[in-house]
């Protein structure tokens, strides 16, 4: 068997070439400003629990956008503020959007990646044609009037919805409704991690992960040997793994030093530090654990967002009235509900993969302690997807 080193003596003992990936200079400043609003949301959301974290913030991000689109004057203008889109022009933000959106579906072929996007007004509020169209063509997303005053109703509504978007995967996106709701955003993604390549389900076996000091648990740990691409940053004390994923998605793990808690890693995340984390990444022969673990995570995100400066949405004066004639709609809830499956990514035992396949022994990396990680698209840098794993035997 090969000892586990620190990551940090792994990566500060590289001799080989740097070869991180060159910038792509046509990507967008709205891909930018987006993985900077994701860090903050998601930072925002992990600060309220001790629990494993995760969000679909591409999703939300199409969502709260659509819903910029249909609000005026000061509704707007924080809006805007609160998702680092200010200087931006708001009448071009849904075309740009799309962009965005098209080069993501391009990506993440649709067993991978389910996703949907939701306005749900009460009945009796106007929504023109026009906006109707907007927020499926350049969101993806819809809009349908629901009879709040009978809960029951509207509550099977947005959760058949959910689970058509995301193929039964998401349920129980909203459990209870109040009668006197005039607009819901809801937004839900289902999201497998095929890892390209995959790793090997014959080495698979249960391994310790330290939660904390006081508490292991034993984990499916997954195994492969191969050349990764791994970066260490000894301002933040925190090692950085990529994977890469089929689509050209890849997934960063962020995994803290021994000793230093995750917590302090995630105030330093922000979409600066994603994009210089990985510029920084040079490719080594590494074998990798890692546990296999599934996040299924519900969250109601007034509050959330409200820590963001996004208050007036929610507010009586509320202006929302870009959706056709809804004079006085305000939002009351924003609900997400997302789920990630991480695994072997094949029902079939894969040929290599072990520690057969390089002729020496390289130093291994294992993944068993609380981490970040971060799903983005390799060709584009756009952030689809942030979370943590505190216990990877708990959804």
């Amino acid at each position: 068997m090969t000892p586990s080193v620190p990551l940090s003596l792994v990566v500060l003992a590289l001799l080989s070439r740097c070869s991180s990936e060159a910038a792509d200079p046509s990507v967008d400043v709205l891909t930018t400003r987006n993985a900077d609003f994701a860090a903050r949301l998601y930072r925002a959301v992990s600060s309220r629990t001790d629990d494993n974290v995760f969000l679909s913030t591409f999703t939300l991000s199409a969502g709260l956008l659509a819903l910029m689109s249909a609000s005026n004057g000061p509704t707007q203008d924080q809006l805007m503020q609160g998702l680092n889109l200010t200087g931006l022009d708001p009448q071009t933000l849904p075309d740009l959007f799309q962009s965005l959106r098209t080069a993501v579906q391009q990506g993440s072929p649709a067993a991978d990646l389910k996703q949907g996007v939701a306005l749900f007004p009460a009945q009796g509020f106007q929504v023109s044609s026009s906006y109707l169209d907007l927020v499926q063509t350049k969101f993806g997303g819809k809009v349908q009037s629901l009879v709040y005053n009978v809960p029951l109703e509207a509550t099977i509504t947005i959760n058949l919805w959910a689970e058509e978007q995301t193929g039964d995967t998401v349920q129980e996106l909203v459990t209870t409704l109040a009668p006197d709701t005039q607009l819901l955003l809801a937004t839900t993604a289902s999201y497998k991690a095929q890892f390209s390549p995959s790793f090997n389900a014959s080495f698979t076996q249960d391994e310790r992960f330290y939660v904390d000091k006081y508490h292991v648990v034993m984990v499916p740990m997954m195994f492969r040997a191969d050349k990764y691409f791994l970066a260490y940053d000894r301002s933040v004390k925190v090692g950085v793994l990529k994977l890469p994923m089929a689509g050209g998605a890849a997934m960063l793990v962020l995994l803290p030093d021994e000793g230093v808690d995750v917590t302090a890693v995630e105030e330093e995340v922000t979409g600066e530090k994603i994009q210089a984390w990985i510029r920084q990444l040079k490719r080594t022969k590494l074998e990798v654990q890692l546990p296999r673990f599934q996040l299924e995570r519900s969250y109601s995100l007034r509050g959330v967002l409200q820590t963001l400066d996004i208050t007036q949405v929610f507010q009586e004066d509320a202006d929302i009235s870009n959706m056709g004639g809804a004079e006085g709609l305000k939002l009351t809830q924003v609900y997400h509900k997302s789920l990630l499956s991480v695994n072997e990514s094949s029902d079939d035992i894969i040929a290599g993969g072990g520690a057969s396949t390089l002729a020496t022994l390289p130093p291994r990396l294992t993944i068993n302690r609380p981490f970040i990680f971060i799903i983005y698209q390799q060709t584009s840098g756009i952030v689809l997807s942030m979370g943590r794993v505190i216990d990877p035997s708990r959804k």
